[in-house]
């Protein structure tokens, strides 16, 4: 019997899977690559589960070409990568080395020998440490950094990439990395931590004009966003109130300047407190609203908020790991709640509604701009069998609930036009270490050695015959 039409996805989707270049590619001081801020990081004590590093990672540096092969042999159509900001300008500053670039040059053309489709992701939270020593994101200077490496990329590779995402997941980067401490850098200053997002808004508006001057006129630039699904634990106007603040700090921060050509004044006077926002300039905004061709959506798990009776101390609850320090400026009259449901290996609840929701608010936000999903995916506890199989029935049904109600998106009007699975493999996953598997294809982190997991192969169905397969009993 045929698919329901409400499981078939228009003939052009992509199907891809995404990774980031600190996670996997090792090779951290070859060909001229210099520490970036997550090198400093993970090799400081007590920052990474039992001091994990990405000096090695999964060695995708040696092994793209194998790499690559395996995607084309599960049938995907699309892949999103990113590039070592201090592998191709050490410093972050000046010329590029072209051995890093080269690199680059490497990937993309065995990705398109093989017909699949390369994003590239400019930014994925790797900040040459030189410019961190600089003061890093929350300095102005670090925007024009930004949109000098952009252009300089943009100029090596524009001719055979189309598809480009200026900024991955600037929330992370501004206040786990400067606000709560959890990622690099490590900072826990909550007005440096709404200064970096300002910068790296405006590094994204500035990257966006520099892009487009060194890039045929046909490529696409979008950036990815892990906006969040923010919901009320109760109809109370105080628990409304909390979902309003935090949804400023999550979204509002991010697509209104880059959307709508403002920041939102709820956002601005709630963080008086913190900062008076004089390092906003007057042309700022204008440059961060430059166009977009498209908009990425990372999604992983809703948040379920609501005001705090009394004084709120210690660590929060709000997925992000524990730290005594918050990543939301101002909001610690705001509690944040586990939501109800299976959950992943991460703690995080599984539920695929939100991203039909998510997706929905972006189609009236942007009304007219393509979609796509960049991320989302889940990490599980996953182990080979006595015959080096690796089922995942669990990873499945996740990927199934979410591409559904990706297709529900579609049917109701939204333009989505591809989705990349986080993530391709296992993988260094940040101040997790290799504890958590995210990975459609399973790592032996002894041999390296890839397998790909049940849900690879069922994934890889669905990118060829444009159609969700049933999932498997388990």
């Amino acid at each position: 019997m045929p698919e329901p039409m409400t499981q078939t996805f228009p003939p052009a989707f992509l199907w891809g899977a995404a990774t980031s270049a600190y996670q996997i590619e090792g090779a951290v001081g070859e060909d001229g690559r210099t520490p970036s801020i997550w090198d400093t990081f993970s090799h400081t004590p007590g920052r990474t589960a039992g001091g994990e590093t990405g000096d090695v990672a999964v060695d995708h540096y040696h092994r793209y070409r194998d790499d690559v092969a395996l995607m084309a042999e599960l049938g995907l159509t699309a892949y999103r990568f990113s590039v070592s900001w201090s592998r191709v300008q050490p410093t972050g500053r000046g010329p590029v080395v072209q051995r890093g670039l080269d690199f680059y040059r490497r990937l993309v053309d065995e990705l398109l020998e093989h017909g699949i489709k390369p994003a590239l992701t400019l930014y994925h939270w790797d900040l040459p440490q030189e410019l961190e020593d600089a003061g890093g994101w929350p300095e102005r200077d670090t925007a024009f950094r930004f949109a000098e490496y952009a252009r300089l990329v943009g100029e090596a590779l524009g001719d055979r990439v189309e598809q480009w995402i200026t900024l991955n997941e600037p929330w992370c980067s501004a206040f786990l990395g400067y606000g709560s401490g959890v990622h690099a850098p490590g900072r826990t200053d909550p007005a440096a931590s709404l200064r970096a997002a300002h910068h790296l808004n405006l590094g994204h508006g500035l990257a966006v004009s520099a892009l487009r001057a060194a890039m045929p006129a046909h490529n696409r630039i979008a950036v990815s966003l892990n906006s969040s699904v923010v919901r009320p634990l109760g109809q109370d106007p105080a628990d409304l109130a909390a979902v309003r603040r935090i949804d400023d700090l999550a979204n509002g921060i991010f697509h209104g300047p880059m959307l709508h050509g403002a920041y939102p004044e709820t956002l601005l006077e709630a963080t008086r407190s913190v900062t008076d926002w004089s390092h906003v300039l007057d042309t700022d905004v204008r440059t961060i609203n430059a166009p977009l061709d498209a908009l990425g959506l990372n999604y992983y798990t809703p948040a379920l908020v609501s005001a705090a009776s009394g004084e709120v101390k210690g660590p929060r609850p709000d997925g992000h790991g524990a730290s005594e320090h918050s990543p939301w400026p101002c909001s610690d009259d705001i509690l944040f709640h586990q939501t109800p449901g299976e959950r992943t290996e991460m703690g995080w609840t599984i539920d695929p509604t939100g991203l039909y929701e998510l997706i929905m608010r972006y189609t009236r936000e942007a009304p007219g701009l393509p979609l796509y999903v960049t991320e989302n995916g889940a990490a599980y506890d996953d182990k080979p069998d006595p015959d080096g199989r690796v089922h995942d029935p669990e990873r499945i049904a996740y990927l199934h609930g979410h591409l559904s109600e990706v297709r529900r998106a579609i049917a109701d009007g939204a333009d989505v036009r591809g989705y990349y699975l986080w993530s391709l493999m296992d993988n260094f996953e940040w101040a997790y270490g290799y504890g958590k598997r995210f990975g459609a294809v399973y790592v032996d982190y002894a041999t390296l050695e890839r397998t790909p997991k049940s849900s690879a192969r069922w994934y890889g169905e669905a990118a060829r015959t444009g159609a969700l397969p049933p999932v498997p009993a388990a």
